[in-house]
């Protein structure tokens, strides 16, 4: 397990209580999956979330925040692919 995870934040958009609420959330679904989880204060309007050195969200480019599952999915697909997210995971084309 040498999974890293960054959430980069504004400080002066104040999206720090996200930030962190995000950051609960992906170590509480991938509890023993994640080595390391930071959070690195920044400004520009910036909201982005890395899993080992791979960006799967970004504030900027998607124009909005990401949905919990969502997010959850993104940093699974980088960290731990054949994880099962249960209720949370996408549905398949079969469904």
């Amino acid at each position: 397990m040498n999974n890293v995870i960054e959430i980069r934040y504004c400080t002066l958009c104040r999206w720090m209580l996200r930030a962190t609420w995000m950051a609960q959330e992906l170590l509480s679904t991938f509890d023993g999956d994640i080595a390391e989880l930071s959070l690195k204060p920044g400004d520009g309007g910036i909201f982005e979330v890395w899993a080992n050195g791979e960006r799967v969200w970004s504030r900027k480019e998607a124009g909005r925040f990401p949905e919990i599952t969502e997010l959850k999915q993104a940093v699974r697909d980088v960290i731990a692919p054949e994880k099962s997210l249960g209720h949370a995971d996408r549905k398949t084309s079969t469904e």
